[in-house]
């Protein structure tokens, strides 16, 4: 008795799979068979078209409370003047400062992203201020000097001021190679202060 089920459910499924094969047989000229069409053939909604699908009618919606992006990194500092001090207090640069690799990276990045505004020494001579833009301070000065490496890092990453944040063009890493280009900048400039300057009779002579 248990042979003859089993020997009838066997044709069933030969059955079965020969009508399933006659509809889905492969027909370049013409599509198979869809058997769930919705599943392939979903409605795209535009982003600010009206849907009636949400309670406010919107299809785009905004992320759950507490959501967080993939790959986010917190730095556990938000924009605040005093979250900035507490970073400069805290935070380190992890490439060392005579990393020439490294700092030749952070100059490549300063001239995309920064030197626009504070020039490309520095200065704070950047071509937005030739269009009526508030010029920068300059990155030479005894105050810029002053800040400790990790309270620039914080600056870069929310702004000041009229400088907007650059968290989301900057990567983390990237910001810190900056922090050393800016370094070796105001060390080149100390440099070139401190060195004796000759007579240009000397100089010429030279």
């Amino acid at each position: 008795m248990n042979g003859r089920r089993l020997n009838l459910s066997l044709m069933i499924a030969l059955v079965l799979l020969c009508g399933l094969t006659l509809v889905v047989r492969q027909n370049l000229e013409r599509p198979n068979f869809e058997f769930f069409p919705d599943m392939y053939r979903s409605v795209a909604s535009k982003s600010f078209a009206a849907n009636p699908v949400f309670a406010d009618a919107r299809t785009l919606q905004q992320p759950v409370a507490g959501t967080i992006p993939r790959q986010h990194r917190s730095l556990g500092y938000g924009p605040s003047e005093e979250d900035a001090i507490r970073a400069g207090e805290e935070l380190a640069n992890p490439f060392a400062s005579d990393n020439r690799r490294e700092t030749r990276r952070g100059a490549e990045l300063y001239q995309s992203f920064c030197s626009h505004c504070h020039g490309g020494g520095g200065n704070g001579d950047g071509a937005v201020g030739l269009h009526g833009f508030p010029t920068p301070p300059s990155l030479l000065a005894t105050e810029a000097k002053d800040l400790p490496d990790g309270q620039i890092f914080h600056i870069i990453t929310f702004g000041q001021k009229n400088m907007p944040p650059h968290a989301i063009q900057i990567e983390p890493e990237d910001r810190w190679r900056i922090v050393l280009h800016v370094r070796s900048q105001q060390q080149q400039s100390e440099e070139e202060m401190l060195s004796p300057t000759l007579p240009l009779e000397e100089a010429m002579e030279q």
